[in-house]
């Protein structure tokens, strides 16, 4: 079965708190993927080295203080995106809530969901968000949001289930303006090793002082495989396979590699799964900010191909065919080796002390 959006029609889409494009990036492989026009007829992020790097990738500098720019002329949308300020609801922060004026940005992305009514929707925050104040402020924003007509889902999902070795849980929100089936991605694809992610020649620059790699070695001994080492607010250090999740403001050795470095800015741009021709237009301090604070591209990838169906927006794989190649699995000789070292390498600590 195929099918697609009206000739000529264009996915209208804008992205809130673009951030560095992590949405958009997602949103326009997916159309690529799927043979649909999409365009970006509003960016909006107050942080000016944001706006740099975004105008450095998608030619367009976005608009500024979202709180000052009236919803009625924003653009018309079919589709809104919007990685909302995490800091109110993280560990990171203070978690204030809605106490924080941060927090209460989320009632801007409200206003303009009610002035323009975008068929459809999707939100990102930091887990903590689902249990931060007992639960009261997820419910009063899915309240404002089932207020405004909207049908909505959400759930919380880990960056290491869809391919990328590092260990972020995030809840998405998803909101349809008319009743829509949706189904939530299972996220079962096999996670990149960091064999993949890191790169071979590292400045010196990278490398944690002498007195910081030799605490850490008092504590913890090589591995054989790459790994990261962790040093959480207790100064316990753990190894993993993957990554932690990237923070922006978290301490400049909180993640060493091999208990030796820091990651590169290209490094951190692949385990949130940028693209390879991203283009870095900041200062390495302000890319490991940016980065910290942006979204899992491929979650993301996978919960728009999956509102792209819903919505029947563009080409769609063959039923048929998805049926052949279960079938196929069913027959073939299943690859233990591969399987339990993959589930190892995301569930098991290497060493920690």
């Amino acid at each position: 079965m195929k099918y697609h959006v009206t000739l000529n029609t264009q996915i209208r889409f804008i992205d809130l708190f673009s951030g560095i494009g992590g949405f958009r990036f997602a949103l326009e492989h997916i159309a690529n993927k799927r043979l649909v026009n999409t365009k970006c007829v509003f960016s909006s992020d107050l942080d000016r080295d944001c706006q740099k790097a975004y105008s450095a990738n998608f030619n367009e500098i976005p608009a500024g203080d979202i709180t000052k720019i009236n919803a009625k002329k924003i653009p018309d949308h079919d589709l809104l995106l919007a990685g909302f300020p995490c800091q109110p609801f993280s560990i990171i922060g203070q978690m204030k809530g809605f106490e924080d004026t941060r927090g209460t940005l989320f009632f801007d992305i409200a206003r303009i969901l009610e002035a323009k009514k975008p068929k459809v929707f999707v939100l990102e925050n930091v887990k903590l968000l689902a249990g931060h104040n007992n639960g009261r402020t997820l419910a009063k924003i899915l309240a404002v949001l089932k207020d405004l007509k909207y049908n909505i889902e959400y759930r919380i999902l880990n960056a290491l289930d869809f391919g990328l070795p590092q260990k972020r849980e995030r809840i998405w929100i998803v909101g349809f303006l008319d009743p829509h089936s949706f189904d939530w991605p299972e996220g079962n694809a096999r996670m990149k090793s960091l064999n993949q992610i890191l790169e071979k020649n590292v400045p010196t620059r990278f490398f944690a002082s002498e007195h910081i790699q030799k605490k850490r070695f008092s504590v913890m001994q090589k591995t054989n495989e790459p790994t990261i080492w962790h040093e959480n607010k207790a100064g316990h250090i753990s190894a993993y396979p993957y990554s932690c999740a990237l923070r922006a403001g978290a301490s400049y050795n909180y993640l060493l590699v091999n208990g030796e470095r820091r990651l590169t800015p290209r490094e951190m741009l692949r385990l949130q799964g940028f693209p390879e021709h991203f283009k870095i237009a900041c200062t390495e301090s302000q890319t490991r900010r940016q980065v910290g604070n942006s979204l899992p591209i491929n979650v993301a990838k996978s919960i728009l191909e999956n509102i792209f169906e819903s919505m029947k927006w563009g080409t769609s794989p063959a039923v048929g065919r998805n049926q052949t190649h279960k079938q196929l699995r069913l027959l073939e000789k299943p690859n233990e080796k591969a399987k339990v070292k993959n589930r190892r390498k995301i569930q098991t600590t290497v060493y920690t002390k």
